[in-house]
C-alpha cells in the first residue's frame, strides 16, 4: 500500500511540477543499518560507516570507497594545488606547495568540498572544487566495474580546471550540485565587503578583510589588481564532446555568500542559500531551461506564522529585476567601487536621516540609499543582499546551508545551521532591520520544509527537524547525540523517504551523516567523521550504469586521524536501487 501511495504522489508531482530528477522506482521500503556514535579514541579518529541497507526486504552490503585525497600526485598535477592568474602553481615562502587541504593556508582554507560525478562521452568524470580564498577546481575520470559497481579514480587523468578567464579566478568554493543537464554547478561564499575594502584599503592595496588579502597570491602579491566584486558568484563547469571542461561565472544570479545554488526539475528555477549572519534566501528564474546566463532574481520576505521551535512562515518573493551575465561582467571588469552605487549616512538613535533606509545585513546596521544616477540592475547583482534589504526582503537568517528537493512530496528542504543572532526574538542583530523573525535560540540548528506551487515557487516554510541543546555529556556532546547538530549539506534520495543530512558542528565531537525517514520520522546514523572533520559534498546518484552512490567529502580532519589531515572524496556504495 505504501508503495502505491508513493507512486501516486510521484505521478501527481509530475502533473503539478514536471519531470523529477530521476527518482528511483518500485521501492516500498528502504532501511539503512545504523551505526553507534563514536565513543572510544580509536572510533573517534577514524571514519565509521554503515555496512548494510535493506531494500524491499533484500539485504545489501555497502562499501565505503575513497576516490581521491588532497596532495595526491598524478598526471603532473597535485590534487588541491592552488594556482595563480597564469595557471602557475602557488608556493609559500618556504618553498612548500599551497595545497587547499584544510591544514595549510590559514583562515578560510577549509579544503576539498563539493565533488560531482558527470556522465559524458561514455565516460565518468568527477569535478572537485576547493574551499580556499583562492578557489581551485580539478577534474579526473572514474573507472566503474560494471559487474560489482565499484568506482576508482582512473590513473593519468587528473587535470586542473582553469578559472583565469574570469576576473579574479575562483574563490572559496563551497557546496554544489550536479545539474539536471549534467554540469557542475558550484559556489563562491564569504564574499568580501566592498564597502569595507574601499574604506580600509592602504597604499599597497591591502585591507582589514583577511579573506580579501588572501587572494593576493592569485595575483602574485599585487593587491592592486584585485577588486571585491570579482568574488561571490555562482560558477558552472560544462564538459564538451572532447572531454574538455569549460568554466564560467553566472553574474546574473547575484553576488552574496553562496553556500549552494540548487536547480529544480523545471531546469529554470534555482534556489540559493546565503551562508553567514543576517543573510537572505534567494530564487532565480532563468529565461531559458538549462541556461543560467540571464534571468529574474528574487529575494524572500518571511511572514512569521508560528514561534514554536524553529517556527513557520509564509513567503513573499520580492522582484530584484532582470539581468544577464554579459552586462554584469562588463561592469565588473571596469573594477567598480561600493560608492559608485550607494550613499551612506551614520545611523542615529532614532533611525536614519531623511531619504535614507535603515537595514541590517551581514555588514551590520547601515543607512543607505541608491545614488540617483546608479544603475539599479547592476546594484541588485553586485550588492544583492543590501539591495534586497532596501526593498524589504528578510536578511536575518543565520548560516543558511544545504538545499534539496523531494519529487514525491513536491517539497524543498533547507538546512539552517543555527537558530541564532538575527533570528532571535530580541537581538542586537535586529537593530535597524526589519525584524521579521522572532525565535528562541537553538545552537543545534534545524531543517526547514518548504511547500511549493506548480511553478516551483516556495509559498510556506516550516520547521521539519530540530537539534536539541543539552548540558555537555561525558562524551563531549552539547547537542543530543541521537539528534542532528548544526545541519549543513543535505540531499534527498529521490523517490524514497530518505533525506540525508550532514553536520558541520562543534557540538558533536564527531560530525555525523544521518538518514532521516520522512515517513516514519526516524534518524539513522550512516557515517561518523574522524575528529576535526566535517562531512561535505553529500549528493545521491541513483543510477550510474545501474548503480547508486552517495558522495561525501571528509573535510579537514585532524592530522592524527586515519585520513592524516588530508581532505578526501569518497562514495558510500554501490547500491542496487532498481
Amino acid at each position: 500500500m505504501k508503495q502505491l501511495i508513493l507512486l501516486l504522489l510521484s505521478a501527481l508531482s509530475l502533473l503539478i511540477a514536471g519531470e523529477p530528477q530521476q527518482p528511483v522506482q518500485n521501492i516500498d521500503q528502504i532501511r539503512f543499518k545504523s551505526i553507534p556514535f563514536a565513543k572510544t579514541e580509536a572510533e573517534k579518529n577514524q571514519l565509521l560507516h554503515t555496512e548494510e541497507v535493506i531494500i524491499n526486504g533484500e539485504k545489501q552490503t555497502i562499501a565505503f570507497t575513497p576516490l581521491m585525497h588532497t596532495n595526491y600526485h598524478d598526471h603532473n598535477e597535485t590534487f588541491g594545488q592552488l594556482k595563480d592568474y597564469q595557471d602557475n602553481p602557488i608556493f609559500f615562502k618556504d618553498g612548500s606547495r599551497y595545497v587547499c587541504n584544510g591544514a595549510t593556508g590559514g583562515i578560510g582554507s577549509s579544503g576539498l568540498d563539493f565533488s560531482s560525478i558527470l556522465h559524458h562521452n561514455d565516460k565518468l568524470y568527477m569535478i572537485s572544487q576547493f574551499e580556499c580564498p583562492i578557489g581551485a577546481m580539478y577534474l579526473f575520470e572514474l573507472d566503474q566495474n560494471h559487474t560489482t559497481g565499484v568506482l576508482k579514480n582512473k590513473i593519468d587523468t587528473l587535470r586542473y580546471i582553469s578559472q583565469k578567464d574570469e576576473p579574479g579566478g575562483g574563490y572559496v568554493h563551497c557546496a554544489g550540485q550536479a545539474t539536471p543537464w549534467n554540469s557542475h554547478l558550484g559556489s563562491e561564499e564569504y564574499e568580501s565587503d566592498a564597502k569595507t575594502v574601499e574604506t580600509t584599503v592602504d597604499a599597497k592595496g591591502f585591507t582589514n578583510d583577511p579573506y580579501y588579502n588572501k587572494t593576493v597570491k592569485f595575483f602574485n602579491g599585487n593587491a592592486k589588481k584585485q577588486n571585491p566584486y570579482f568574488y561571490g558568484w555562482v560558477p558552472e563547469v560544462r564538459i564538451d564532446q572532447e572531454g574538455e571542461p569549460h568554466h564560467t561565472k553566472h553574474y546574473s544570479m547575484g553576488r552574496f555568500s553562496h553556500e549552494l545554488a540548487f536547480v529544480m526539475p523545471d531546469r529554470q528555477t534555482v534556489y540559493m542559500s546565503d551562508d553567514g549572519t543576517n543573510v537572505g534566501l534567494f530564487m532565480f528564474k532563468a529565461d531559458r531551461a538549462e541556461d543560467l546566463s540571464s534571468g529574474q532574481l528574487y529575494a524572500a520576505k518571511l511572514h512569521q506564522t508560528d514561534t514554536k521551535g524553529a517556527g513557520a512562515f509564509t513567503l513573499e518573493w520580492i522582484d530584484l529585476g532582470h539581468a544577464t551575465d554579459q552586462e554584469i561582467r562588463h561592469i565588473i571588469t571596469s573594477e567598480p567601487k561600493f560608492s559608485d552605487f550607494f550613499e551612506t549616512a551614520t545611523p542615529q538613535s532614532n533611525g536614519c536621516p531623511i531619504n535614507f533606509t535603515s537595514i541590517h545585513t551581514s555588514a551590520g546596521h547601515e543607512c543607505l540609499r541608491l545614488k540617483p544616477d546608479a544603475n539599479a540592475t547592476v546594484a541588485s547583482r553586485l550588492e544583492t543582499r543590501r539591495y534586497a534589504a532596501l526593498q524589504g526582503a528578510t536578511t536575518e537568517l543565520r548560516k543558511e546551508e544545504g538545499i534539496t528537493y523531494d519529487p514525491v512530496r513536491h517539497k524543498l528542504y533547507i538546512a539552517m545551521n543555527e537558530i541564532n543572532e538575527g533570528m532571535l526574538e530580541q537581538s542586537a542583530f535586529d537593530q535597524g532591520g526589519n525584524n521579521h523573525i522572532n525565535l528562541a535560540k537553538n545552537d543545534c540548528g534545524a531543517v526547514y520544509e518548504l511547500s511549493l506551487n506548480k511553478h516551483y515557487q516556495a509559498t510556506e516554510m516550516r520547521s521539519l527537524l530540530e537539534g536539541e541543546m543539552i548540558s555537555k555529556d561525558l562524551y563531549g556532546n552539547r547537542c543530543h547525540p541521537d539528534k542532528i547538530s548544526n545541519p549543513d549539506n543535505i540531499t534527498m534520495l529521490a523517490g524514497t523517504d530518505i533525506l540525508t543530512i550532514g553536520e558541520d558542528s562543534s557540538h558533536h565531537p564527531n560530525n555525523v551523516v544521518w538518514a532521516y525517514d520522512l515517513q516514519n520520522r526516524t534518524l539513522t546514523r550512516l557515517l561518523s567523521a574522524p575528529l576535526g572533520a566535517e562531512m561535505t559534498s553529500l549528493f545521491w546518484y541513483t543510477d550510474i550504469n545501474g548503480w547508486g552512490y552517495l558522495t561525501t567529502v571528509t573535510q579537514h580532519p585532524n592530522e592524527n586521524t586515519t585520513n592524516r589531515g588530508e581532505s578526501t572524496i569518497s562514495v558510500l556504495g554501490p547500491i542496487r536501487f532498481r
